[in-house]
């Protein structure tokens, strides 16, 4: 019995060893992963400041980016701003606090669900089609190509998507804000009788200059982290770790990057409340 314990105690070193090292190869792995997106990052904002600048793509970009959003940010926006307006009245009927009806929901609407709703929907149409762009020129060499003809392909290819994004979705964070309260208006005034004089002095007394840059604060830094974690993963699309090969890596990266996106912006969103609110 004492030969056969230490036997098993024995074959099992190994296996833990090799648990070990697993751990430790994919914390390695993780950490040249947040290096390597990192010098993206800086490398990406550095471009935006080099000349030549490409004016041309970044018109396309904010074009694809900001004007082709408009639509799913429009309905978004009024279908939330109605939500709202609905739920707001039932619970403020419960107290007689009809009044405060445009307060809630303006509040609601600028300084959360307008940059957060915002920045997962532009994450979802555009940061995929980004990434999968991005991930397409690298595996077909399109982007060694660039760099065999000393064309620096952040200045050429990244940095126009970056700040197209950061133009564009603080806009269409202000355009859902709008589109939200008019909304709310709707449900509120229109279909649940509310007073619109008092709808509007609500919003007037509660909405404050800190509550406007805050929400702006917030769609800023959405801006930054779905662009730089969607053209990132398509950047590294040969680099990250069980993606696979040709189109199979692609599309695991693109629906990667996507997630990755609006993790970090639920996280993030919390933290900048934390702090600014």
């Amino acid at each position: 019995m004492i030969e056969l314990s230490q036997q098993t105690s024995t074959n099992a070193l190994p296996a833990l060893f090799r648990h070990v090292a697993a751990l430790g190869d994919y914390a390695g792995y993780i950490v040249a992963d947040l290096g390597r997106m990192g010098v993206f990052l800086f490398r990406a904002l550095i471009g935006i400041f080099r000349h030549p600048f490409r004016f041309r793509e970044l018109v396309k970009q904010l074009n694809f980016i900001g004007t082709g959003s408009v639509a799913v940010i429009f309905f978004t926006a009024l279908s939330s701003g109605m939500v709202l307006g609905l739920q707001g009245y039932y619970s403020l009927n419960k107290f007689g606090a009809e009044g405060m009806l445009g307060s809630a929901v303006s509040l609601t609407l600028i300084m959360e669900l307008g940059p957060i709703l915002t920045a997962l929907m532009v994450t979802g149409r555009a940061g995929s089609a980004m990434c999968a762009e991005i991930g397409i020129m690298r595996i077909s060499e399109q982007i060694d190509a660039l760099e065999c003809m000393a064309i620096d392909p952040f200045r050429f290819l990244i940095s126009p998507k970056f700040l197209a994004t950061l133009i564009s979705v603080p806009l269409l964070t202000a355009m859902f804000d709008i589109v939200g309260i008019f909304g709310g208006y709707l449900a509120g005034v229109t279909l649940m009788g509310v007073n619109p004089g008092a709808f509007y002095s609500g919003m007037e007394r509660s909405v404050t200059n800190h509550d406007i840059n805050l929400g702006i604060i917030k769609s800023f830094v959405f801006a930054l982290l779905l662009v730089w974690i969607c053209s990132g993963r398509g950047y590294f699309v040969q680099s990250i770790r069980g993606a696979g090969f040709g189109a199979e890596s692609v599309s695991r990266v693109t629906t990667q990057a996507v997630v990755f996106s609006s993790i970090a912006i639920l996280i993030f969103d919390y933290l900048l409340t934390a702090i600014l609110l």
